[in-house]
């Protein structure tokens, strides 16, 4: 087990330096410059010119790379020209914002997801399972962004039960930054989990129904062993295995930041930042951030292997 994913890291590497070449390019081959417009409208084609020479970008694109990836290994992603900043330090403030975030909406995914899932399966073809079917349906049919501008209607206009905007209130001090952020992750949370729940419930539900009528399951009720016990210890054990097979694509995903939630939600994650990125043409976080998605891809797949490990041991990754 340990062995594969040592194996699976060192392939990471290859895989990484080719995302990366990729990248730059592309990046580089987006039209304009970080500097038209963003310093001063009126800013005279000298001023581009000298900004653009202090800077390296009239150099080949392979020294232009080359000096980025030295850079790279000693933790210096380069600044950033739009909001003039280390693209490390940008990152970090953002990516934590969209941790607490994606941890929030991952835990009320799964916390909305597995008991719907097992209570739709368990009451097959009944009003229950009907009810829940109906739900996933809604959610499947309305659009995200529309959940989420109801959502702020709703709960942060109308009920004013939440802020919609931030990720922190500047007047918090103390265990009140604690509670403000708390509470700023609550309704883009609780929305992106409603919405992230319908794959893992028709999973789930798809599952459930079917180990119900399998083999091992008749043959533990012949012995007599109790209906709950055989739902805790065979039907549901077995019907995690497909959602655990997505479980790391899930949890790396929320990581990168939803650009839908951040922007309605004015939330500084990474989505958000990714998005202002390609908006000002800011190379030097454009790339950072999309090797970074890469990285955070490939971690998903190997967490999804070692996932379905743990649920199940018969699964060996060899």
């Amino acid at each position: 087990m340990w062995k594969t994913i040592l194996r699976r890291f060192l392939i990471m590497i290859p895989e990484l330096i080719i995302l990366s070449m990729l990248v730059f390019l592309l990046a580089k081959a987006m039209p304009g410059d970080p500097f038209l417009g963003s310093i001063n409208p009126k800013s005279s084609p000298q001023q581009i010119h000298h900004l653009m020479q202090a800077n390296g970008l009239y150099d080949p694109w392979y020294q232009q790379y080359w000096n980025w990836v030295v850079h790279l290994f000693h933790g210096d992603l380069g600044m950033s020209y739009e909001y003039k900043e280390p693209v490390v330090g940008l990152i970090q403030q953002r990516g934590l914002n969209t941790l607490w975030l994606a941890l929030f909406t991952m835990i009320m995914t799964y916390m909305i997801a597995l008991p719907l899932g097992v209570y739709a399966g368990k009451h097959e073809g009944k009003w229950q399972d009907n009810l829940v079917r109906v739900y996933t349906y809604v959610t499947m049919a309305i659009p995200f962004f529309v959940v989420l501008v109801l959502g702020i209607w709703i709960f942060g206009y109308l009920f004013n039960l939440f802020p919609t905007a931030g990720s922190i209130s500047p007047t918090a001090t103390g265990f009140g930054t604690v509670i403000s952020r708390l509470t700023h992750i609550i309704l883009p949370g609780l929305l992106g989990a409603l919405f992230g729940t319908v794959n893992i419930v028709q999973y789930l539900r798809s599952e459930v129904i079917d180990a119900k009528h399998s083999a091992y399951v008749k043959t533990a009720k012949s012995k007599g062993i109790p209906m709950k016990d055989i739902y805790r210890h065979h039907i549901f054990r077995n019907s995690l295995l497909p959602i655990a097979a997505f479980s790391g694509y899930s949890i790396t995903g929320l990581l990168a930041g939803s650009i839908f939630t951040e922007m309605v939600f004015s939330y500084p994650g990474m989505g958000l930042l990714f998005l202002n990125a390609v908006n000002y043409r800011d190379y030097t976080v454009i790339t950072a951030l999309v090797l970074l998605y890469g990285f955070l891809n490939l971690l998903g797949t190997l967490i999804s292997d070692v996932v379905l490990a743990v649920i199940d041991p018969r699964i060996r990754v060899e």
